[in-house]
């Protein structure tokens, strides 16, 4: 059965490398490089929004390995995807400084 008081995030919502017709939902100043599943779910459970990953195809791209994280509900979409993308910046930026350190 559906869940109907569930958001499916896509990763392709959050790729720079995508223009808007092939599936990306934010700006491009709010949009990163290849985003991760793992980071997308970081960024979700951040923002408390009870993140439930999964691997998947993403429809307009079937030849491309993707996924998605279903999230409760909260305001609008876009409102919420673009939260989504700063936080998710964030998160990048985190595991970066990480990398850079060791």
């Amino acid at each position: 059965m559906k869940a109907y008081e569930r958001f499916v995030i896509w990763l392709e919502y959050f790729n720079s490398e995508l223009k808007r017709r092939q599936g990306r939902r934010v700006p491009l100043d709010a949009a990163i490089r290849s985003p991760a599943l793992k980071e997308l779910e970081e960024a979700c459970r951040r923002l408390a929004l009870d993140p439930k990953p999964q691997a998947a195809t993403f429809p307009r791209s079937a030849r491309t390995g993707s996924g998605y994280v279903s999230v409760r509900k909260e305001g609008t979409k876009q409102k919420l995807l673009v939260k989504i993308a700063r936080q998710l910046s964030v998160v990048r930026g985190e595991e970066q400084k990480a990398t850079r350190k060791v």
